[in-house]
């Protein structure tokens, strides 16, 4: 029986019932952490840009990518909160005077920084 152009290149099959399947590995990679933002962005890759998830993926670049993403959005998010908590007033003193008025500021500060963080970073 003729050679495959796999087998040619040094591949080899293995039989599963009435098929035989390539043996195809990906090179071993590190471990990534990836955390709230980085999962966002591969849900994101992979319902909308299924193509370059994919490239991405069989390229072994997507979890870099994602470790990458996570890094940049927790440091943009921790900044914006920040800027946002010293533009609105939102001290440390407010928070001893009136904790439900604090309270109720930094979830809006920490959800307007969070829809930054998604528009120009995760769903880009």
């Amino acid at each position: 029986m003729e050679q495959t152009l796999f087998e040619q290149n040094g591949g080899t099959y293995t039989q599963q019932g009435n098929y035989l399947l390539p043996d195809i590995k990906l090179p071993e990679q590190r471990e990534y952490e990836i955390g709230v933002w980085g999962n966002r962005r591969r849900r994101y890759l992979k319902h909308h840009h299924r193509v370059k998830y994919y490239n991405m993926l069989t390229q072994c670049t997507l979890y870099p990518h994602l470790a990458d993403v996570e890094q940049r959005a927790q440091s943009l998010c921790f900044q914006l909160e920040d800027a946002l908590a010293r533009q609105e007033g939102v001290t440390e003193y407010l928070k001893a005077a009136d904790m439900m008025t604090w309270v109720r500021k930094m979830n809006n500060i920490r959800n307007q920084a969070e829809e930054i963080v998604n528009k120009k970073l995760i769903y880009t």
